[in-house]
């Protein structure tokens, strides 16, 4: 998820893998893959900046381990 800002200065959170394309003209357009388009305040390049930051956290973030416990192999059981 990523914060972005409307052009009336609400600011809101976006889904930064729903965006299809962004474009600068000269207003910034984030389109998303269901076709629908939004405008915001933040230049092209932060929006892009700031989806690329996303996806890399995204897949850096580790798994849930939930109650799952490991062995140590030094250890009998």
């Amino acid at each position: 998820m990523i914060k972005l800002t409307r052009l009336d200065g609400e600011p809101f959170v976006l889904n930064a893998d729903l965006i299809r394309y962004v474009e600068c003209r000269p207003d910034t357009f984030v389109t998303l893959t269901s076709g629908d388009r939004i405008v915001v305040s933040e230049k092209m390049e932060e929006v892009i900046e700031r989806a690329v930051h996303y996806q890399q956290r995204k897949h850096y973030m580790p798994m849930p381990t939930g109650n799952v416990r490991t062995l140590n192999p030094d250890t009998t059981a």
